[in-house]
């Protein structure tokens, strides 16, 4: 495909990172000509200076033959009068844009057809605010994706020592649970991928992601490990788009207490958050920890706008006896640096985002895709159509279809219900079929499967 991003920060790095790597022509805008040269000397792309949203810079660039514009500078209007002049002038199929201002959301009337010509609006606060509000509804979770309208999650924790699987072979899964259906779809082991069958052994510090639904998380996870205690009591450092969010989401249901360090803003969210207790102050500061219960906290999950700064108070807050911190870190280098160590998890806004800008590039009917480790893997959700004659897929059995290396097929949903797949099940026409892929370099060979073709026999 041939492709626009508009803006090089770093969401538009990441999703460069990620596209140019699969055999897309990618071109890269920004005003900024020195993040451009260090891109190009990175990445095979095409850069041009300028702003986004001037036509001549968007025909400079390709825009008349463009597939695809992805907006994502830093400004919302930009992004917005970049995908209406590419639909305007140069009547360019897929628009995308990122869209911050809730200001804007609010109003779904203007990003009709008629109106702002988007056809994918893209909130990372949204994104983000999704994730971490799965995380904290399932303890122990290094991950929580879900597919199929929340029907069916993949799920990744790390296996403990003393979880009733561990230093046994897969296949006792079945038999330790009995009525509970679940697939272990991808074992990582000190960062090595492990392509799991009924013989593998799992040890501890093992990293497993498994197939699972919605209602089965918990029982698969007490096998691998300890099984952790709801979550009841919150601490949220940061009161910006994402903090305001969880909290507003979290409120009603948990005790949730949340540090804003700029008086002005703690007594905004102090006015519009029912349910929750806004504090004024720093979040790393031990004393206001220590004073509001940090020993009693289930969990601390740092989203200031500032990565050293949510680092070192999650790490303050672990020191200090929370049960469970994240991090909210946007450099990925830190996020290698972190994750495992003192803070449990680390949270990367770009590779949350980045599955639902793949999901709209990806070939066949892809309907949602997840990015994982890093960017290094990824879980698919698919639909296969056709039938046995035009279709790879539809009318056979899972272990007669030509999966690349490091891919499996996890679960089938076929209307509501969820089928944990089998080498003998057989995939019908509309069934959604879930993928896990630990080499994401192999994706055009999954999506050359769900594509429909009169000519297959």
């Amino acid at each position: 495909m041939k492709i626009l991003i508009l803006g090089a920060g770093q969401v538009g790095s990441s999703v460069a990172h990620n596209l140019s790597s699969e055999a897309n022509d990618i071109t890269i805008i920004d005003t900024r000509s020195d993040i451009l040269r260090a891109l190009q000397d990175r990445l095979d792309l095409r850069t041009v200076t300028g702003f986004a949203s001037h036509p001549e810079v968007l025909e400079a660039a390709g825009a008349r033959d463009a597939d695809m514009i992805i907006a994502v500078t830093n400004s919302d209007e930009t992004n917005m009068i970049a995908c209406q002049v590419a639909y305007t002038l140069f009547h360019t199929p897929t628009k995308i844009a990122r869209v911050r201002g809730v200001e804007y959301l609010g109003y779904p009337a203007l990003f009709a057809p008629e109106a702002l010509p988007i056809d994918v609006l893209i909130s990372p606060e949204e994104e983000v605010t999704n994730y971490i509000q799965r995380l904290i509804e399932h303890p122990g979770a290094l991950q929580v994706l879900d597919f199929a309208d929340g029907r069916v999650s993949l799920v990744a924790v790390r296996a403990y020592h003393g979880g009733p699987l561990v230093g046994k072979e897969l296949r006792h899964l079945a038999s330790h649970m009995p009525g509970v259906q679940t697939r272990v779809a991808a074992i990582f082991r000190k960062d090595t991928a492990i392509y799991p069958d009924g013989q593998t052994v799992i040890e501890v510090d093992d990293e497993v992601f498994f197939i699972a639904a919605r209602r089965n998380i918990r029982a698969v996870t007490s096998e691998l490990r300890k099984l952790d205690k709801p979550y009841r009591r919150l601490i949220i450092a940061g009161g910006g788009n994402i903090g305001k969010r969880l909290a507003q989401a979290l409120g009603p249901r948990f005790s949730v207490k949340l540090i804003e360090h700029n008086p002005v803003r703690a007594r905004e969210l102090a006015e519009v958050l029912d349910n929750v207790v806004v504090l004024g102050g720093d979040a790393a500061d031990e004393e206001l920890l220590i004073e509001e219960n940090i020993e009693n906290t289930d969990v601390y999950v740092a989203v200031t706008n500032d990565d050293e700064a949510n680092i070192l108070s999650a790490m303050l807050a672990k020191r200090l006896g929370a049960r469970t911190v994240m991090s909210l870190i946007n450099r990925p280098s830190y996020v290698e640096l972190v994750q495992s160590g003192i803070i449990d998890i680390a949270i990367s806004p770009q590779q949350v985002t980045i599955g639902a800008l793949l999901t709209h590039v990806r070939r066949g009917d892809v309907v949602a895709v997840h990015s994982l480790r890093r960017g290094a893997a990824e879980a698919i959700e698919a639909v296969a159509h056709g039938d046995s004659k035009t279709s790879r897929v539809v009318g056979r059995m899972v272990e007669e279809i030509n999966l690349p290396r490091g891919c499996t097929i996890g679960a089938l949903v076929r209307g509501d219900e969820v089928i944990i797949a089998h080498r003998d099940t057989v995939i019908q026409a509309e069934d959604h079929v879930i993928l896990f892929l630990t080499d994401k370099r192999r994706v055009n060979e999954v999506e050359r499967l769900f594509q429909v073709s009169v000519t297959f026999l």
